[in-house]
């Protein structure tokens, strides 16, 4: 999802509760903040030489201690007003691709992505996933698209790849 369409579906759904599933029937806290939001441009070397460049939006949760068994979500609407302000300070690429940083004692922190979204009643759950890493130079590497453990074990130093 990019950061125009999370900032249009928040829009979308003000008066409901946001919620972030993290993993299957895991959600965030109620007591979570928006703590920062980065504004990110990537310029990256693969392993096969390849250049690259993109921009990520990444929306950091954080749960605060001192609001244990608070009883309700944040609100979509308040969602999207930190994220106004936020814009209004420095710019949003709007097609840049939208994180969802967190990481809680039973998560390691780290950046997902949404998934998907349901609305329920009065609440917007985001769906998020971890996207495992990957080689971007499989045809350089001579790595098929469906990776047997074979060619896996292939991929060793010196043999040209990764």
């Amino acid at each position: 999802m990019d950061t125009s369409d999370f900032i249009t579906l928040l829009a979308e759904h003000q008066d409901k509760s946001l919620l972030f599933e993290y993993a299957p029937g895991m959600l965030v806290g109620t007591n979570y903040h928006i703590t920062e939001v980065k504004h990110l441009t990537i310029d990256s070397v693969d392993c096969g030489a390849g250049i690259d460049s993109w921009k990520e939006t990444i929306i950091q949760l954080w749960e605060s201690p001192s609001e244990i068994g608070k009883p309700t979500h944040m609100s979509a609407y308040k969602a999207l007003g930190i994220l106004k302000k936020v814009g209004e300070m420095k710019n949003y690429e709007m097609d840049a691709v939208v994180k969802i940083e967190y990481g809680n004692s039973m998560f390691h922190t780290a950046q997902l992505h949404i998934s998907d979204f349901e609305i329920k009643e009065k609440q917007l759950l985001i769906k998020l996933v971890v996207n495992p890493t990957d080689c971007k130079a499989k045809e350089v590497c001579g790595i098929p698209e469906t990776v047997s453990s074979e060619s896996i074990n292939s991929c060793a130093p010196g043999s040209g790849c990764c």
